[in-house]
Parts: structure tokens; C-alpha cells; sequence
């Protein structure tokens, strides 16, 4: 698992931007930006401290392969394009 990939996916599922972690983690955006992008690493402190403003624990961060992934969230993360054609696909298969 990718530290900075994991940051992101529960930023966005917590319909958080990349600014406001920060700021709730009290961290710069800056550093945020590049722990995503796998550019630099980051701390145990620095990541409680991201955990503590998403509202979830170190061993829930680390906890990959537990979540259940609500088919709302799916759809939700899709483009209106893509959502039509899903919409689209599902009426055929009444």
C-alpha cells in the first residue's frame, strides 16, 4: 500500500480537499500535495495528525481490504457521461 495513494482515496471519500487536510491536520498543503504524489515521505506524527482530521485511527488507515464500497460512492465518483451510460446499460438488462 502506498501511504500517499491511501491519503488520498479517504481524503476523497471524505469529500475533503487536499487544503482543508491540511489545515485540519495542521500540515502545509505543500507537503500534503507531495506525500499523494509519492514525492515525499511523511511521519507517524504527521500522518495521527491527518488520521485525527479525517476522523479515523492509524490501524483504520492501515486497514485495507475491510472497507465495503457502497455502490452509491461508486456512482457518485463517476462522470455525468459515464453515469448516463450506466443508467443507459442498466435499463437494457431489465
Amino acid at each position: 500500500m502506498e501511504v500517499g495513494n491511501r491519503i488520498k482515496f479517504l481524503r476523497e471519500k471524505s469529500k475533503m480537499s487536499q487544503n482543508k487536510l491540511a489545515e485540519w491536520a495542521g500540515i502545509s498543503q505543500t507537503h500534503l500535495r507531495r506525500v499523494e504524489l509519492g514525492q515525499a515521505g511523511i511521519t507517524v506524527e504527521h500522518l495521527q495528525l491527518i488520521c485525527d482530521a479525517l476522523n479515523i485511527t492509524l490501524k483504520e488507515f492501515f486497514d485495507v481490504g475491510n472497507e465495503k464500497e457502497d455502490l452509491t460512492d461508486v456512482f457518485s465518483s463517476l462522470t455525468p457521461k459515464q453515469k448516463q451510460l450506466l443508467i443507459e446499460f442498466l435499463k437494457t438488462i431489465k
